[in-house]
């Protein structure tokens, strides 16, 4: 650590390098994961894709929950107040196991109106594969919140490498139980579930045993002595809350878009899925730059040090802005193969070429003041202006674009791209205007 600045260099490379290898690792398996169903056929892939919708909806709300535990953990930590932010850490896992099992119960007890309701009269070859998947994943909820929430107070305190690697062996048994499952045993959507459910159980099994051991700082260890402690529980909820608003609302429009998308027919849902996992996996390295971000604001602001908070947002979207250009690279020279790994069929996969050779360009220039700015903001408590303005932005210019030009115009799936770009570029003014007016710096949770 210098006298200058509250992280060198080397501490910023060894908080964001295993971010940035969990984050684009998990998007390779989940690429090769829909390559390995996308070859059981155009039905499962579809159906995958649907319920991923809303299996994304509601693990972002858990991890916007757990991400508000670890700012309040951050900035405790940041104020050297090591006994607040260990309470605070014990109240944001029970937090998201209590909210999580319940949401499982719920999805499992509405499972098929839940489906018929957002996507309306699929094929029912779809359908039926769709039921089978929401089935195993919605089991794994409370896994998956439980290893977010661990990942997140072990972000606080400066570890990624744990995260790391639970996440990439969780990852391999992920794709091993696939090729099992799927290739060996022959149970298609089925065994991709299975899979998944089982390598998310292992992530929180292993979470919470490395969280007992006490050469961390922050710990989770005596179970049945914690109590919910609701100071600290409203805290949580009020940064988690306005950020799972944002993140339901963007998810809600996604389902929406992808109801539109799902009327043109087997051929337009395989080509946006895989444009989709493309875009995805082109843009992940960059976000772990805006996770690593916010244990650094966090812990800024805890700190008392509002001018390093803004040095850093500053230095974070520079970096975020390099990684942005070459993962795009990357992705675009490898898009041609994937298809043809992925057996698409011809005219799903020239669409999805289409599309990604246009999310290529127009991505660097305008993805990153639209995300790597708000994260830091986030960090320092400053939530409810980011969630309106993603949440307006979303509505009225992603979902409302895409519907038109698709329904109306007829553009096919690239309206949904349009429509995002639309998106990205009015979030980015309006988050570059909140951070030169530094309003963002007067919400200290912790006080």
């Amino acid at each position: 650590m210098n006298e200058k600045h509250l992280f060198s260099n080397t501490d910023i490379r060894k908080l964001l390098l295993p971010i940035m290898v969990e984050q684009l690792l998990a998007s390779l398996m989940g690429m090769v994961d829909t390559i390995m169903v996308s070859n059981v056929g155009s039905a499962a892939i579809s159906a995958v894709s649907l319920v991923d919708s809303i299996n994304i909806l509601v693990i972002q709300l858990f991890s916007a929950l757990a991400a508000g535990g670890a700012i309040l953990c951050s900035q405790y930590m940041g104020g050297k107040n090591i006994r607040q932010a260990e309470t605070s850490a014990n109240q944001v896992l029970l937090t998201v196991t209590v909210l999580s099992s319940l949401m499982t119960g719920v999805c499992l007890l509405f499972r098929r109106p839940l489906l018929s309701l957002i996507f309306g009269a699929v094929e029912p070859a779809v359908m039926t594969n769709s039921e089978v998947y929401f089935l195993y994943t919605a089991l794994s909820f409370p896994f998956i919140a439980i290893y977010d929430a661990g990942a997140s107070i072990f972000r606080a305190q400066n570890n990624t490498r744990c995260p790391m690697i639970i996440s990439v062996i969780s990852n391999f048994m992920n794709i091993f139980g696939n090729a099992i499952l799927i290739w060996g045993v022959g149970i298609g959507v089925a065994g991709a579930a299975i899979s998944t459910l089982l390598s998310r159980i292992f992530c929180a099994v292993m979470v919470m045993f490395w969280l007992r051991r006490p050469c961390y700082a922050l710990r989770v260890y005596n179970y049945r002595s914690i109590r919910p402690q609701w100071n600290y529980i409203r805290k949580i909820l009020s940064i988690g809350v306005p950020s799972g608003i944002e993140n339901g609302m963007f998810q809600f429009g996604k389902l929406a878009i992808q109801s539109t998308v799902s009327t043109l027919g087997t051929v337009a849902i395989a080509a946006q899925a895989m444009t989709n996992i493309l875009e995805n996996l082109n843009g992940v390295a960059a976000i772990g730059v805006g996770i690593g971000l916010m244990t650094v604001v966090g812990q800024c602001i805890g700190a008392g040090r509002d001018d390093e908070a803004v040095y850093y947002i500053k230095k974070f979207t520079g970096i975020g802005e390099v990684v942005i250009m070459i993962s795009c690279g990357l992705v675009f020279a490898a898009g041609r193969m994937v298809t043809v790994l992925g057996g698409m069929e011809p005219e799903s996969a020239q669409m999805c070429l289409y599309m990604l050779t246009v999310i290529t360009v127009v991505k660097p220039l305008v993805w990153t003041f639209s995300f790597i700015p708000a994260y830091g903001m986030r960090a320092a408590g400053d939530v409810k202006y980011s969630m309106i303005v993603s949440c307006i932005s979303m509505w009225m210019l992603r979902v409302a674009l895409c519907v038109y030009l698709c329904r109306v115009q007829g553009f096919g799936p690239i309206a949904v791209w349009i429509g995002m770009f639309t998106d990205w570029t009015a979030r980015g003014i309006a988050f570059l205007w909140r951070f030169h007016s530094r309003k963002w710096l007067r919400h200290h949770v912790t006080v």
